[in-house]
């Protein structure tokens, strides 16, 4: 399971696995530099036991390099966070999360996946369009922060088989 080239070209091995609070020094790294607004270590540990949450980080030479994370309730999945370093954006790490989600949500039976993406953040409404989400509503100023609009946005899911 490879995505992505490292600096030399070869391929980056990938390990997307369950967030631990081993993992939260580096995730907060990645937060401070990709959000205004950073969530505090003890946000990501309520969400660690929040039975309706679900988080990974994905790994590429044991060094955790993205993060991402939902809640699944009933049959709607909700992505919370999602972000990669700023030294391995662009090689396919934020697809990989995303599709890990979706599966992991569709494991859990959820019919749609949602998001919300700041107005201004065209590059993630760009990979998200790609990834199968549309556009369906806006929040007014969302983003407490800086007063932005958020984009909601959402995906159709498979769901569970018929008769289940």
């Amino acid at each position: 399971m490879t995505s992505g080239c490292d600096e030399s070209g070869r391929a980056e091995r990938v390990t997307i696995q369950p967030m631990t609070p081993e993992h939260l020094a580096a995730v907060l790294d990645i937060e401070r530099i990709s959000f205004p607004s950073a969530w505090t270590a003890d946000s990501y540990l309520r969400e660690l036991r929040n039975p309706n949450g679900r988080y990974f980080v994905a790994l590429v030479g044991g060094r955790v390099t993205g993060y991402a994370g939902m809640w699944v309730v009933a049959d709607e999945a909700h992505i919370s966070t999602i972000a990669v370093h700023p030294d391995h954006r662009r090689r396919g790490l934020g697809t990989r999360l995303l599709r890990h989600l979706a599966a992991v949500a569709e494991s859990l039976r959820a019919r749609q996946i949602t998001l919300e993406v700041r107005r201004s953040n065209l590059g993630a409404q760009a990979l998200y369009a790609k990834m199968g989400f549309q556009p369906v509503g806006l929040r007014p100023r969302y983003y407490a922060d800086t007063g932005e609009d958020g984009v909601l946005m959402r995906k159709a899911l498979a769901g569970p088989p018929e008769g289940d």
